[in-house]
């Protein structure tokens, strides 16, 4: 299901929180990906909290960006309180 991201905001031990534009929020947990490619500069805290919404998806500074659809399928739901 495509939906866009609306907003994002880095979490503890790698993982996003994102808003998508049908009003779910959910997190995305980046720390299986970070043994591979470029997704290995994420380590680095100062990049992985740089991240942005950009277009209807995400960046960070390194210009690293996610399908959202692929966020999207790939995150659980948040528990908001």
């Amino acid at each position: 299901m495509y939906s866009p991201v609306m907003n994002v905001k880095p979490l503890d031990n790698y993982k996003l929180l994102l808003e998508f534009g049908n009003g779910e929020k959910k997190v995305f947990n980046v720390s299986p990906y970070l043994s591979i490619g470029k997704f290995a500069e994420l380590r680095d805290l100062s990049i992985f909290t740089s991240v942005t919404v950009k277009f209807d998806s995400i960046e960070w500074i390194n210009h690293l960006d996610i399908d959202p659809e692929f966020l999207y399928e790939k995150s659980i739901n948040a528990k908001i309180t």
